[in-house]
C-alpha cells in the first residue's frame, strides 16, 4: 500500500464548478470516497472542501467551489469561486451540470470558456433529464464545445469513472460568444491594457473589467500600474456611453441569446411540465402550498420526532447508557480501581459524580451520540429528497414579517444541526439587518441537534403536551423577538430568489457518507470539549466553586424558576456547550430530580439561554463584539424571564403536565 502510494505522479489540482443542487459535493464524494478537508476560504466564512483522488499511477487535489450562478461575482460564494480559479493556474475544472436544466448550466460554461481553462463536463442527474425527455445530445454538446461531456449519475457512482481519465489531458472549450460590434472593440482595447501573463484568459478579465467587476481591484493593484487602471476605467466609461445602459446587461443577454441557439441544437427547446400523476412532483407542489404545506410539515415533525425522540433519545440512550456504561462499563471499571488504585482522587477523577469516564464519556458516547446520530440522519433525509427548499417557500410570507424572506429559514433549518455552522451560513442572506436578525433568533430559541435531540428524549418522557407547550413556546418566542427585531434594526429586505431542486428519493450511499461525516465531526469536535466540560465541574467541585455558584445563583435558580440548586451546574456548562448541559438536565430527569413541570421550565430556559462559547465566538467575528455584547445581555434575562413566566402561570393554572 506504501509503495504503491509513493508511485503515484501528482497531475495538480481539479477545480469542481457548478450551479447550486447540481450535485457537486457528490461527484466530489465519488472522486475522493469521502470528505477530506473542510477550511475557510482566507478572508472569508466560505467554505471550501479539498480531498485527493487516484487514477491509475496518478493523483488529483480535488477542490469542491462554492455553488455559483455566475463567475461575475455578485456574491461572496461567486467571489470565492472566481479567486480560487485565478489562484490555481494550470488546474483542471470540472463542470457539473444539472442535465435537466442546462440552460443554467450554460451560462457557467461560456464563463469557463472565456477563461480558457481546460474544461470537462459532467452531466449529473442524467437518469432523471432522460425520464422527462430532456437529455441533451451529447455528441453535438461535445462537438459545439470543443470539449468531453460525461453523463453521470453522481448519487449511483455511474458514469464518474470515466471522469477522472479524461482530467488529466482537457484542453479548454472552443467556444466564443460574440458581444457585437462595440463590446467586441472595447474587449480588444481592455485587452491590450491587461498584463501580458494573467492567470485566466484575457478576454474573460476583458469583460469582467468591462462588467464593472470591483472585486478584481486587489489583483489591478498588484499587477496593473495606476496609468493603465485609469485608461481601462475609460474605455469602460466610453463604452457605457455609448450603449446608453450598464454592460453587464448586454452581456448578459448576448450569453442567453447564445445559450437558447446551443438547446435548440442540443434538443431540448423547452422542458416538458412534469406529470400531475408522478407522486414525488406532486408531493413537491402541495409541500409549498401555504395550506396544504402545513400537514406536510406536521407529518414531518411528527416522523422526526418518532425517529430522533423515540427511538434514537429513548430506546438507543437507554441501551447504551443503561446497558452498557452504567450496567458494565463504569461498575467494572469501578471495581478495578478500588482493587489497585490507591488514590481517591484519581478514583473520582474517572468514575466519580464528576469523572472524565462516569459522566464525560457517559454524556458523550451514551446520551448525546445516539441523538446527534439519529438527527443527522433523518436532517440527511430532508436535505437529498429536495423537502428543505420547499419549505423556505411556504414560510416565505411568515418570514416577511420578521424582516427577512423564505430564504432565512435554511440557517434556521440548520441551526438544528449546529448553532454555531447556521451563524456562518447567515452569509446566503443579502442584506446586514437580515443577517443580524437571524443571528439573533439563532441565538435565542433554535437549539443544536444534540441539544434538540436531549430535549426530545426528555419531553417524550413527559408527554405529548409538554412537547406541544415547548414547541409553541419556542415558535411563538421566535416570531415575537424576529418581528420587534425587524421594526428596531434599522434597513431593508431583501428579494427572494431560490433554485427548487426536484424531489426525489435519497441515495443510501450518499447519506451514509454524509451521517458518518457529520458524526465524525461531532466525535472530533465536541467530545474533548465535553471532557473539558466534566473537568471544569471536577475542579470547581474540588475547590468548592459549584457551591458558591449555586448559591449565588440560588435567587434565580431556586426562587424564580423553582428548580433545584444542582440544576445551576447545567446551566453552567451549557455555556461551554449546550448539548452538555442538556444532557445535565436529562439525567436529572432520569435520575427522579425534576418533576414534568420542573422538565418543562428548566428545557425552556435552557433553549433560551445565552449561546454556547463557539457560537459566541462566531457572532463576534460575524456582527462585531458590540452586537454579540449586546445580544447576550438580552438574552440572558430573557430566558429567566419566560421561564419564570411560564412557571408562574403552569402552578396559578394548576398545570403539571
Amino acid at each position: 500500500m506504501n509503495a504503491a502510494r509513493t508511485s503515484l505522479v501528482p497531475l495538480g489540482a481539479v477545480i469542481l464548478v457548478g450551479n447550486p443542487n447540481v450535485g457537486k459535493s457528490v461527484v466530489f464524494g465519488a472522486l475522493t470516497g469521502r470528505y477530506v478537508n473542510v477550511s475557510n476560504y482566507p478572508g472569508t466564512t466560505v467554505e471550501v472542501t479539498r480531498g485527493e483522488a487516484h487514477d491509475r499511477g496518478t493523483s488529483f487535489e480535488v477542490i469542491d467551489t462554492p455553488g455559483v450562478y455566475s463567475l461575475l461575482p455578485m456574491s461572496e460564494d461567486e467571489r470565492v469561486t472566481r479567486d480560487i480559479l485565478m489562484s490555481e493556474p494550470g488546474a483542471r475544472v470540472l463542470q457539473v451540470c444539472d442535465a435537466k436544466n442546462m440552460r443554467r448550466s450554460l451560462m457557467i460554461t461560456a464563463q469557463l470558456a472565456e477563461m480558457e481553462v481546460p474544461l470537462v463536463l459532467a452531466v449529473n442527474m442524467a437518469d432523471e433529464a432522460r425520464e422527462r425527455g430532456v437529455m441533451p445530445r451529447l455528441e453535438t454538446f461535445e462537438s459545439r464545445l470543443g470539449v468531453p461531456a460525461v453523463p453521470t449519475v453522481a448519487v449511483r457512482k455511474k458514469g464518474t469513472d470515466r471522469l477522472l481519465s479524461l482530467l488529466e489531458h482537457p484542453s479548454p472549450s472552443t467556444v466564443r460568444v460574440d458581444y457585437g460590434i462595440g463590446i467586441e472593440s472595447a474587449i480588444l482595447r481592455m485587452e491590450a491594457l491587461v498584463p501580458s501573463q494573467t492567470p485566466i484568459g484575457k478576454r474573460a478579465l476583458a469583460i469582467m473589467l468591462l462588467c464593472g467587476d470591483d472585486s478584481l481591484a486587489p489583483w489591478l493593484a498588484e499587477n496593473v500600474t495606476a496609468a493603465r487602471i485609469r485608461e481601462m476605467n475609460n474605455v469602460r466609461n466610453r463604452l457605457i456611453e455609448e450603449a446608453g445602459e450598464e454592460i453587464v446587461s448586454r452581456v448578459s443577454r448576448a450569453r442567453l441569446s447564445w445559450i437558447d441557439q446551443m438547446l435548440i441544437e442540443l434538443g431540448v427547446e423547452a422542458s416538458p411540465a412534469p406529470s400531475s400523476r408522478n407522486v414525488a412532483q406532486a408531493f413537491g407542489r402541495y409541500s409549498m402550498d401555504s395550506v396544504y404545506g402545513i400537514p406536510i410539515l406536521v407529518g414531518v415533525l411528527a416522523l422526526a420526532y418518532g425517529f430522533v425522540g423515540l427511538f434514537g433519545a429513548g430506546y438507543l440512550v437507554d441501551l447504551l447508557q443503561k446497558s452498557f456504561f452504567e450496567g458494565w462499563v463504569v461498575p467494572s471499571l469501578a471495581a478495578i480501581l478500588d482493587r489497585f488504585v490507591p488514590w481517591a482522587l484519581l478514583r473520582d477523577f474517572l468514575v466519580g459524580p464528576y469523572g472524565m469516564i462516569s459522566m464525560g464519556l457517559s454524556y458523550a458516547v451514551a446520551i448525546v451520540l445516539p441523538i446527534v446520530g439519529t438527527f443527522f440522519l433523518g436532517f440527511g433525509i430532508l436535505e437529498d429528497s429536495g423537502y428543505l427548499p420547499r419549505l423556505a417557500v411556504m414560510v416565505d410570507r411568515l418570514f416577511k414579517r420578521i424582516g427577512c424572506n423564505g430564504k432565512a429559514v435554511l440557517p434556521m433549518i440548520l441551526g438544528l444541526g449546529c448553532d454555531t455552522m447556521a451563524t456562518l451560513t447567515t452569509r446566503i442572506l443579502e442584506t446586514r439587518r437580515e443577517r443580524v436578525i437571524v443571528t439573533l433568533l439563532l441565538a435565542l430559541g433554535v437549539p443544536c441537534s444534540a441539544q434538540l435531540g436531549v430535549i426530545l428524549g426528555m419531553l417524550s418522557d413527559v408527554g405529548p403536551v409538554a412537547t406541544i407547550t415547548w414547541v409553541g413556546l419556542m415558535v411563538a418566542i421566535i416570531l415575537a423577538v424576529g418581528f420587534l427585531a425587524s421594526k428596531v434594526i434599522p434597513g431593508e429586505s431583501s428579494d427572494f430568489i431560490l433554485e427548487i431542486p426536484p424531489i426525489r428519493w435519497p441515495h443510501v450511499g450518499n447519506l451514509a457518507i454524509k451521517t458518518m461525516a457529520r458524526i465524525e465531526w461531532y466525535l472530533r469536535e465536541a467530545v474533548p470539549l465535553f471532557l473539558v466540560g466534566t473537568l471544569v465541574l471536577f475542579i470547581g467541585d474540588r475547590l468548592g466553586w459549584l457551591l458558591r455558584i449555586q448559591a449565588a445563583a440560588e435567587p434565580v435558580i431556586v426562587r424564580l424558576l423553582d428548580l433545584p440548586p444542582k440544576t445551576t451546574e447545567a446551566f453552567l456548562i451549557g455555556f461551554l456547550r449546550r448539548d452538555y448541559g442538556a444532557a445535565g438536565l436529562y439525567r436529572m430527569a432520569k435520575g427522579g430530580m425534576l418533576s414534568h413541570l420542573q422538565v418543562v421550565v428548566s428545557l425552556v430556559t435552557m433553549t433560551l439561554f445565552i449561546p454556547c462559547l463557539a457560537n459566541l465566538l462566531v457572532i463576534v467575528k460575524e456582527q462585531g463584539a458590540k452586537v454579540a455584547i449586546g445580544m447576550s445581555l438580552f438574552i440572558f434575562p430573557f430566558a429567566v424571564l419566560v421561564g419564570a413566566a411560564v412557571n408562574f402561570f403552569a402552578r396559578w393554572a394548576g398545570v403539571t403536565f
